[in-house]
């Protein structure tokens, strides 16, 4: 990737872009096509579970360019609070709740990897309710911040360990609408 700078938004609170509109575009239909090569022969009803909030922007994206049916539901979990480190603690606020799981394949879509907790406890829970398929799609990933062994089946970029807003990300529910990844200052959260 090369380095950019930010040329609008909150200029002073962004050090560099990771990602630009048209490189976050150029991703998404990538996955969208990797993804319809993966379920093109299922039967069962492909489900995105799209994690709030920060997974909005990519979802609402990836979905357009996905030509195959499917089905949104959503759920909302938090590992941050209002800080930039991930706490450990994961809380479900708002759960899948479908009867009709097994037969459902079901896609989590999430907007970063860091620790691989959320994933990796998602993906667990929702196996043990039986559904028939559970794979996981992410935007970024930053593989130095596993704290435990998960790989995402579908991933858009892989990061450096950079604190990142913009496209969905947030810093203290901030920052959410740029159109683009960009690196956060850190004397902007330190």
């Amino acid at each position: 990737m090369t380095k950019k700078t930010c040329a609008f938004y909150d200029e002073r609170d962004c050090k560099q872009i990771l990602l630009s509109a048209e490189e976050i575009d150029s991703i998404t239909t990538r996955l969208a096509q990797a993804i319809e090569n993966t379920y093109k022969d299922s039967e069962k009803q492909l489900v995105l579970v799209v994690i709030l909030k920060g997974s909005m922007p990519f979802a609402t994206d990836l979905m357009r360019k996905i030509r195959k049916p499917l089905q949104l539901e959503f759920m909302k979990v938090s590992s941050y609070g209002a800080g930039t480190k991930a706490s450990g603690e994961i809380r479900i606020h708002l759960d899948l709740l479908r009867e009709d799981l097994p037969d459902c394949d079901v896609l989590i879509v999430e907007d970063i990897i860091d620790s691989g907790r959320t994933l990796s406890r998602l993906t667990q829970l929702l196996q043990n309710r039986n559904v028939n398929s559970v794979k996981t799609c992410t935007l970024l990933d930053k593989p130095s911040r596993r704290e435990v062994p998960f790989v995402p089946d579908f991933c858009g970029a892989q990061i450096p360990d950079e604190f990142v807003i913009g496209y969905g990300l947030d810093y203290a529910e901030d920052y959410r609408n740029l159109p683009f990844v960009g690196v956060l200052k850190p004397e902007i959260y330190s």
